[in-house]
């Protein structure tokens, strides 16, 4: 008997409900409804791309050389790169399961909608988790190719770097639409704009961790953006090592808490 409620707890805990595998329809419909919208969805990645050439480029002609925390030396330029390949991944998928999504929880009511078909609140969670991660996968693919082109990529290890991006679209995504289970008004929104803005500045994006105080450099560490910037900036510059899986496990376990977080919430705003 314990054994039977303990299963019962297990599959009410996880983000899998009786209709599983039903997430995929809520991916087709945001593929549908972008079809039309194409240069919108596209336009995500120009942000990271202005501030590579401005300031990886502009900037790099006053600083040409960074030496890593790694203890690599390389162009100004091509430290940068790795760090807004994230940023690039971040904004994808954090603005598609924050904005997006509380517009269609609250205005549109698309949700309701959907529970009048066999998809359930779980399966309405993990499709929008998901579309935003590959939105996020999308704006870091697109940015690696203009990296690429620009001479900025020196290690075959950046071919992981795309399945990458896609762990930390997952972990922005699933926390994000968390988040957004719990906001009441668009007001709510610059709380987005006040986590997301100084971890895109200060996580280790433009500058060495060890450029900063030992106090701050706990707090940096702390931020998933560090996490994702360390990680593409490993595999892009060829500096590999064990401490890389910590980056993926930290994200990783973000991204599940994210998505069993998200998938509560939804169900109980909408069955209730």
């Amino acid at each position: 008997m314990s054994v039977v409620s303990s299963a019962t707890r297990a599959s009410r805990a996880l983000p899998f409900p009786a209709g599983a595998g039903l997430a995929r329809h809520v991916v087709a419909r945001n593929v549908t409804a972008f079809r039309r919208a194409w240069l919108l969805l596209l336009s995500g990645f120009a942000e990271p791309v202005f501030y590579l050439f401005s300031l990886g480029v502009g900037i790099g002609t006053l600083v040409t050389t960074v030496t890593t925390d790694g203890g690599t030396t390389v162009p100004y330029a091509t430290f940068v790169a790795p760090a807004l390949l994230a940023a690039s991944a971040m904004n994808g998928a954090v603005f598609d399961s924050t904005f997006n999504v509380f517009f269609k929880l609250r205005y549109q009511r698309l949700y309701d909608a959907m529970l009048a078909t066999p998809v359930g609140p779980r399966d309405i969670a993990v499709g929008e988790i998901t579309w935003s991660l590959m939105r996020g996968a999308l704006y870091a693919g697109m940015f690696l190719v203009v990296a690429l082109v620009a001479g900025m990529v020196h290690s075959w290890w950046a071919l992981l770097a795309l399945p990458a991006a896609t762990l930390i679209g997952l972990a922005f995504g699933a926390v994000g639409m968390f988040a957004t289970t719990y906001m009441t008004s668009w007001q709510h929104f610059d709380y987005v704009t006040l986590a997301i803005q100084p971890m895109f500045l200060f996580s280790a994006t433009f500058f060495p961790l060890s450029t900063y105080p030992e106090s701050l450099q706990w707090v940096v560490r702390a931020t998933p953006l560090y996490h994702g910037v360390a990680l593409e900036r490993g595999l892009m510059l060829g500096e590999v090592g064990w401490g890389l899986l910590v980056n993926v496990a930290y994200l990783l376990v973000l991204g599940v808490v994210g998505i069993v977080g998200a998938s509560r919430r939804i169900e109980r705003l909408l069955l209730t």
